[in-house]
């Protein structure tokens, strides 16, 4: 597998998690609310993982751990997103080169 389809499945990662932790910070005073959990699993005979968000069974607030959720997700995304405009470079350097 390509390091472009491991920092894309990286980034939808990213986005299925800061959409769980957004998604508990906007219930976060509604009575009764279940919070979101993102979860992550390599990919079936592929390098890269998939993502899926699921209800808490019991209701409750963390909100320490829902921005703590947000800022890695954005860091994760970011990073992976380097990582792809690097690679994108780079391929255009060798294109250059042996063109």
């Amino acid at each position: 597998m390509s390091t472009s389809s491991i920092s894309l499945s990286s980034m939808n990662a990213a986005r299925t998690s800061l959409g769980a932790a957004a998604h508990d910070i906007a219930i976060l005073n509604t009575p009764g609310s279940r919070r979101q959990k993102a979860q992550q699993a390599p990919q079936p005979g592929a390098a890269g993982v998939t993502t899926t968000a699921s209800r808490a069974a019991e209701s409750g607030d963390a909100t320490e751990t829902d921005l703590a959720g947000e800022l890695q997700a954005k860091s994760s995304f970011l990073a992976n997103l380097m990582l792809l405009r690097k690679q994108d470079k780079m391929m255009g350097a060798l294109l250059n080169i042996s063109g």
